[in-house]
Protein backbone atom coordinates (compact mmCIF):
# COMPACT_ATOMS: atom_id res chain seq x y z
CA UNK A 1 0.00 0.00 0.00
CA UNK A 2 2.97 2.60 1.27
CA UNK A 3 4.57 1.45 -2.28
CA UNK A 4 1.49 2.00 -4.41
CA UNK A 5 0.73 5.58 -2.62
CA UNK A 6 4.49 6.98 -3.10
CA UNK A 7 4.01 5.62 -6.87
CA UNK A 8 1.06 8.21 -6.90
CA UNK A 9 2.97 10.96 -5.72
CA UNK A 10 5.87 10.50 -7.85
CA UNK A 11 3.43 10.23 -10.56
CA UNK A 12 2.01 13.26 -9.81
CA UNK A 13 4.90 15.49 -9.02
CA UNK A 14 6.37 14.40 -12.68
CA UNK A 15 2.73 15.24 -14.31
CA UNK A 16 2.75 19.15 -12.46
CA UNK A 17 7.01 18.92 -13.21
CA UNK A 18 5.75 18.36 -16.91
CA UNK A 19 2.62 21.14 -16.41
CA UNK A 20 4.96 23.40 -15.05
CA UNK A 21 7.63 23.04 -17.80
CA UNK A 22 4.80 23.45 -20.82
CA UNK A 23 3.79 26.77 -18.79
CA UNK A 24 7.39 27.79 -18.73
CA UNK A 25 7.82 26.96 -22.37
CA UNK A 26 4.23 28.97 -23.53
CA UNK A 27 5.50 32.04 -21.43
CA UNK A 28 8.88 32.23 -22.54
CA UNK A 29 7.39 31.80 -26.42
CA UNK A 30 4.72 34.72 -25.33
CA UNK A 31 7.38 36.62 -24.29
CA UNK A 32 10.06 36.02 -27.08
CA UNK A 33 6.85 36.73 -29.91
CA UNK A 34 6.17 40.11 -27.73
CA UNK A 35 9.38 40.99 -27.40
CA UNK A 36 10.13 40.43 -31.84
CA UNK A 37 6.76 42.41 -32.36
CA UNK A 38 7.92 45.15 -30.11
CA UNK A 39 11.49 45.43 -32.16
CA UNK A 40 8.98 45.25 -35.67
CA UNK A 41 6.92 47.96 -34.61
CA UNK A 42 10.14 50.14 -33.63
CA UNK A 43 11.52 49.43 -37.41
CA UNK A 44 8.24 50.02 -39.16
CA UNK A 45 8.58 53.80 -36.92
CA UNK A 46 12.03 53.99 -38.38
CA UNK A 47 11.79 53.25 -41.55
CA UNK A 48 8.63 55.78 -41.65
CA UNK A 49 10.49 58.81 -40.18
CA UNK A 50 13.20 58.48 -42.18
CA UNK A 51 11.18 58.16 -45.41
CA UNK A 52 11.23 61.06 -48.14
CA UNK A 53 7.36 61.70 -47.61
CA UNK A 54 7.05 61.66 -43.76
CA UNK A 55 10.47 63.86 -43.49
CA UNK A 56 8.83 66.36 -46.33
CA UNK A 57 5.42 66.02 -44.46
CA UNK A 58 7.55 67.65 -41.09
CA UNK A 59 9.06 70.10 -43.64
CA UNK A 60 6.11 71.31 -44.97
CA UNK A 61 4.28 71.97 -41.12
CA UNK A 62 7.23 73.76 -40.01
CA UNK A 63 7.53 76.16 -43.11
CA UNK A 64 3.85 76.60 -44.10
CA UNK A 65 1.99 76.95 -40.45
CA UNK A 66 5.18 77.52 -38.12
CA UNK A 67 6.55 79.84 -39.64
CA UNK A 68 3.54 81.68 -41.59
CA UNK A 69 3.89 81.18 -45.07
CA UNK A 70 0.54 79.75 -45.86
CA UNK A 71 -0.89 82.95 -44.82
CA UNK A 72 1.48 84.88 -46.29
CA UNK A 73 0.74 83.21 -49.44
CA UNK A 74 -2.87 83.76 -49.19
CA UNK A 75 -2.26 87.64 -48.59
CA UNK A 76 -0.48 87.83 -51.99
CA UNK A 77 -2.42 85.79 -54.03
CA UNK A 78 -6.02 85.89 -52.33
CA UNK A 79 -7.74 82.72 -52.83
CA UNK A 80 -5.14 81.25 -55.41
CA UNK A 81 -2.58 80.73 -52.53
CA UNK A 82 -4.55 78.27 -50.50
CA UNK A 83 -4.95 76.33 -53.83
CA UNK A 84 -1.76 76.16 -54.75
CA UNK A 85 -0.80 75.20 -50.88
CA UNK A 86 -3.18 72.71 -51.02
CA UNK A 87 -1.13 70.36 -53.07
CA UNK A 88 1.26 70.41 -50.18
CA UNK A 89 -0.61 67.71 -48.58
CA UNK A 90 0.27 64.98 -50.96
CA UNK A 91 3.10 63.76 -48.53
CA UNK A 92 0.38 63.77 -45.88
CA UNK A 93 -1.31 61.79 -47.59
CA UNK A 94 1.24 59.38 -48.64
CA UNK A 95 2.33 58.78 -45.18
CA UNK A 96 -0.51 58.22 -43.62
CA UNK A 97 -2.35 56.52 -46.35
CA UNK A 98 0.32 54.12 -47.81
CA UNK A 99 2.84 54.60 -44.93
CA UNK A 100 0.73 53.87 -41.85
CA UNK A 101 -2.22 52.70 -43.57
CA UNK A 102 -4.92 54.07 -42.12
CA UNK A 103 -8.06 55.34 -43.98
CA UNK A 104 -9.24 57.86 -40.37
CA UNK A 105 -5.71 59.13 -40.43
CA UNK A 106 -6.21 59.73 -44.06
CA UNK A 107 -9.57 61.21 -43.99
CA UNK A 108 -8.68 63.27 -40.87
CA UNK A 109 -5.89 65.09 -42.67
CA UNK A 110 -7.82 65.45 -46.08
CA UNK A 111 -10.25 67.03 -43.88
CA UNK A 112 -7.85 69.17 -42.24
CA UNK A 113 -6.65 70.85 -45.43
CA UNK A 114 -10.32 71.27 -46.89
CA UNK A 115 -10.85 73.17 -43.99
CA UNK A 116 -7.94 75.49 -44.76
CA UNK A 117 -8.64 75.94 -48.18
CA UNK A 118 -12.36 77.10 -47.03
CA UNK A 119 -11.47 79.73 -45.01
CA UNK A 120 -8.56 80.66 -46.77
CA UNK A 121 -10.70 81.73 -49.87
CA UNK A 122 -12.64 83.54 -47.33
CA UNK A 123 -12.74 87.16 -49.03
CA UNK A 124 -11.24 90.33 -48.42
CA UNK A 125 -8.27 89.23 -46.66
CA UNK A 126 -10.58 87.79 -43.71
CA UNK A 127 -9.62 84.12 -44.54
CA UNK A 128 -5.54 84.94 -45.10
CA UNK A 129 -5.80 86.84 -41.41
CA UNK A 130 -7.66 84.05 -39.91
CA UNK A 131 -5.02 81.41 -41.90
CA UNK A 132 -2.55 82.41 -39.69
CA UNK A 133 -4.75 80.89 -36.38
CA UNK A 134 -5.62 77.67 -38.39
CA UNK A 135 -2.83 75.77 -38.71
CA UNK A 136 -3.62 72.57 -40.85
CA UNK A 137 -0.25 71.18 -41.18
CA UNK A 138 0.80 71.42 -37.73
CA UNK A 139 -2.20 69.39 -37.28
CA UNK A 140 -1.92 66.86 -39.66
CA UNK A 141 1.90 66.84 -38.52
CA UNK A 142 0.95 65.90 -35.06
CA UNK A 143 -1.45 63.36 -35.73
CA UNK A 144 0.63 61.76 -38.01
CA UNK A 145 3.51 61.54 -35.75
CA UNK A 146 1.09 60.52 -33.15
CA UNK A 147 0.18 56.81 -34.72
CA UNK A 148 4.17 57.00 -35.92
CA UNK A 149 4.90 57.19 -31.84
CA UNK A 150 1.83 54.70 -31.21
CA UNK A 151 0.01 57.48 -29.12
CA UNK A 152 -2.94 55.65 -27.86
CA UNK A 153 -5.21 58.48 -27.13
CA UNK A 154 -4.46 59.73 -30.42
CA UNK A 155 -5.18 56.88 -32.45
CA UNK A 156 -8.46 56.34 -30.38
CA UNK A 157 -9.24 59.91 -31.62
CA UNK A 158 -8.21 59.75 -34.85
CA UNK A 159 -10.54 56.10 -34.99
CA UNK A 160 -13.38 57.44 -33.27
CA UNK A 161 -14.03 60.43 -35.66
CA UNK A 162 -13.53 58.58 -38.72
CA UNK A 163 -17.42 58.54 -39.83
CA UNK A 164 -17.45 62.16 -38.72
CA UNK A 165 -15.00 62.88 -40.88
CA UNK A 166 -15.90 61.49 -43.79
CA UNK A 167 -19.11 62.82 -43.72
CA UNK A 168 -17.26 66.44 -42.62
CA UNK A 169 -15.59 66.38 -46.12
CA UNK A 170 -18.61 66.27 -48.15
CA UNK A 171 -19.85 69.30 -46.03
CA UNK A 172 -16.82 71.08 -46.66
CA UNK A 173 -15.97 70.17 -50.33
CA UNK A 174 -19.92 71.79 -50.92
CA UNK A 175 -19.00 74.66 -48.97
CA UNK A 176 -16.07 75.00 -50.62
CA UNK A 177 -18.17 75.31 -54.18
CA UNK A 178 -20.26 77.38 -52.69
CA UNK A 179 -17.36 79.85 -51.87
CA UNK A 180 -15.92 79.97 -55.14
CA UNK A 181 -19.06 80.79 -56.39
CA UNK A 182 -19.39 83.60 -53.78
CA UNK A 183 -15.88 84.66 -54.94
CA UNK A 184 -17.01 84.25 -58.51
CA UNK A 185 -20.02 86.64 -57.96
CA UNK A 186 -17.83 89.38 -55.84
CA UNK A 187 -15.36 89.81 -58.44
CA UNK A 188 -18.17 90.78 -61.29
CA UNK A 189 -19.55 93.13 -59.01
CA UNK A 190 -16.49 94.71 -58.22
CA UNK A 191 -15.52 94.94 -62.05
CA UNK A 192 -19.44 96.42 -62.90
CA UNK A 193 -17.84 98.89 -60.10
CA UNK A 194 -14.49 99.70 -61.68
CA UNK A 195 -16.89 99.96 -65.28
CA UNK A 196 -19.03 102.50 -63.32
CA UNK A 197 -16.27 104.49 -61.35
CA UNK A 198 -14.48 104.28 -65.06
CA UNK A 199 -17.81 105.98 -66.92
CA UNK A 200 -18.01 108.46 -64.61
CA UNK A 201 -14.63 110.33 -65.80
Amino acid sequence: MGDFQSSRRRQTQEQLGLTSQKEQIEIDNSIRKEEIRKAQKELRRIEIEQSSSYQMAQWVAKYLDKYCLDPILGFIFPGIGDVLTSICVLPFISVSAFKIRSIPLTLAVIYNVLLDILIGMIPFYIGAICDFFNRAYLRNARLITGFVEDDKEVISEVNRKAGWMALMIGVVCFLIYLMVLLVMKIAEWMGSLWDWIVGLF
